[in-house]
């Protein structure tokens, strides 16, 4: 049992919309396939991966050192006990052998990348969705039968007026969502409580609204919109700072009365570490969006959940950010609250399998066999060019 080969290719996910920080006009990401020499069904397995929008497709460091690193790798080496199945784990240390402790950098997205295709190839060894292989192995060996999932959208877009903002919104509750998404912060305030005001006509209760400011403000900035939000007692209000500004987010988390999210941007085991040490979340009401795909992948993210349990958090918390199926299988296969997901955009990564449809806020997930990209033919279709 080997690998046999690992292809990359960088593709475009570009488009004219923008959070406060940044546009997507410039936008890639990187699809890879890991091939090996098991059979099933007639067909050597090939597991398949990608990273999450929002950072750029990491082709240079796959190539040049972790795609090489893993094919170099001896077979016993990157084997379960039994010899049976390739082991994520084993293969994560072997991806990070010889790299330095911190500046996570792009090499997070990488290994995230070349994690998932491994998953989707082990659940396919086993012939199981990867959300049944996760509870068996790693879970309480139940799953949840669906899983909640609000839509991100929002985003600032040349020409967008509050009818448009509006015509949005009402299109993802038409599609099934209770719950939405938008962007703030890259406005002046008063437009922007407009934007919101506008939203929640269209949704009913702020409880049905989360805003993302996508780390845009200082600390003044963040307490001056969080004190002019509060009254309209929103899901949640995210990333309001820089990631890694831990005293922004614990000053904050005194004074703002209600939940708050983050994580998206945090890459590593240390950093969640840090973020629950030293940045005043609270475990009852906030949530945490660390995103596998883009943080070393799923071996890491146990390790945060592990983390989290041993610091009275709960899996339940956490939401993770990139809308795509790897994170919806963790979120049935280990019992997170749910997924994001993003309609219509970020194609053909973001979104969930063909027919299966949102309903009141929530998805089900189909029986094929590992991550289940070949359930959803437009991604599919460019994965298997690989």
């Amino acid at each position: 049992m080997n690998i046999v080969d690992v292809v990359e290719r960088a593709v475009p996910i570009s488009s004219n919309i923008a959070n406060a920080f940044i546009d997507f006009s410039k936008m890639n990401a990187s699809i890879v396939a890991v091939k090996t020499d098991v059979i099933r069904n007639g067909k050597p397995v090939v597991g398949y991966g990608f990273n999450s929008n929002g950072r750029y497709a990491p082709s240079g460091i796959l190539r040049e050192r972790f795609i090489p690193r893993l094919l170099e790798a001896k077979s016993e080496d990157i084997l379960n006990e039994s010899g049976t199945n390739f082991s994520p784990e084993k293969i994560f240390d072997i991806l990070m052998a010889n790299e330095k402790p911190g500046g996570h950098g792009e090499r997070t997205v990488a290994v995230g990348t070349l994690d998932m295709a491994i998953w989707d190839a082990v659940a396919k060894i086993e012939e199981v969705p990867l959300y049944k292989l996760l509870a068996d192995q790693y879970g309480d060996g139940t799953i949840d039968e669906k899983v909640f999932v609000y839509a991100a959208g929002g985003y600032y877009f040349p020409g967008k007026g509050l009818p448009e903002l509006q015509d949005e919104m009402k299109s993802y509750l038409d599609m099934g969502y209770s719950k939405v998404k938008m962007k703030v912060g890259g406005v002046p305030l008063k437009e922007d409580l407009k934007r919101i005001e506008a939203v929640i006509n269209v949704v009913g209760t702020g409880q049905n609204l989360m805003v993302d400011v996508n780390s845009r403000f200082n600390l003044e900035e963040a307490i001056e919109f969080g004190n002019a939000i509060k009254d309209y007692h929103l899901f949640w209000y995210e990333e309001a700072g820089d990631p890694l500004d831990y005293q922004l987010q614990e000053e904050l988390s005194k004074v703002y009365p209600h939940a708050m999210a983050t994580g998206e941007n945090l890459f590593s085991l240390q950093d969640a570490t840090n973020l629950i040490r030293y940045a005043g979340m609270n475990p009852k009401t906030d949530f945490l969006q660390f995103d596998c795909a883009l943080s070393y992948g799923l071996v890491e993210y146990m390790k945060i959940l592990n983390m989290l349990e041993e610091n009275g958090w709960s899996s339940r918390n956490c939401i993770p950010h990139g809308g795509h199926q790897m994170s919806l299988n963790i979120a049935a296969g280990l019992k997170l609250y749910g997924n994001e997901s993003y309609p219509g955009i970020f194609q053909p990564f973001g979104g969930f399998a063909d027919g299966h449809a949102v309903e009141d806020g929530f998805v089900t997930l189909p029986d094929a066999p590992g991550i289940g990209f070949e359930a959803k033919e437009q991604l599919y279709d460019l994965l298997k060019t690989l």
